[in-house]
């Protein structure tokens, strides 16, 4: 039997998180980013960056969640359960900040209009365990969350090619809203758009094969 199922992220993840980021993007992305760009992520900054964030969050809001697989096996023996639990997949969010304004919106914008305003800078489930519901639990339970921190709306910054992730946060009622930028990669630029959901909407959650 195959249980799927979200957690607070552990130091003892880093390891996996950071393997997980670097899987994903150079599959995912290839066709999006230049090649050598992906080649040359640096691995070490990115543990850095993720052992900091579990170890020591900026707020108690400022989340990072792990999708898990547990897969349980046949027993041997009557006492015996063995089974395997993989992290899949990851998830981190917090209140929105400078990062998920665009180049026209004042930083002055974030006590006004995004005052109770959440962000994801990372939603990613390894493509290997895709389309198994993993990334639609490490939204839903980050939308509890943030409710529960009492943000009413929140945004999602994704690359306007990236067609997987646009196709998944629509499916899940979210919607551009309109902002955009570019990201400067080696001299290139890569376009982003914004996608916002309202968090008071009496909706069930949606159930997505991501």
């Amino acid at each position: 039997m195959t249980l799927g199922f979200v957690r607070p992220a552990r130091l003892d993840d880093v390891v996996e998180i950071t393997r997980i980021q670097l899987t994903t993007w150079r599959v995912a992305y290839r066709r999006l980013l230049p090649e050598h760009i992906l080649d040359q992520l640096d691995e070490d900054w990115i543990t850095r960056r993720w052992r900091e964030a579990i170890a020591e969050p900026p707020s108690p809001a400022h989340r990072v969640l792990v999708a898990v697989e547990q897969i349980d096996s046949p027993a041997p023996e009557p006492d015996a359960r063995p089974e395997s639990a993989y992290v899949v997949g990851f998830a981190a969010s917090g209140p929105a900040d400078d990062t998920a304004l665009a180049p026209d919106e004042h930083h002055t914008a974030l006590d006004k209009a995004f005052k109770a305003t959440a962000a994801i800078t990372d939603l990613l489930v390894e493509p290997r365990w895709g389309r198994r519901g993993h990334g639609s639990r490490l939204l839903a339970a980050s939308v509890d969350l943030w409710r529960t921190d009492g943000f009413t709306t929140a945004l999602a910054w994704t690359f306007a090619d990236d067609r997987v992730t646009r196709r998944f946060l629509q499916s899940a009622g979210w919607a551009p809203d309109g902002a955009s930028r570019s990201l400067d990669v080696d001299d290139l630029l890569i376009p982003q758009i914004r996608w916002h959901v309202s968090l008071e909407e009496a909706s069930e959650d949606p159930v997505i094969g991501a």
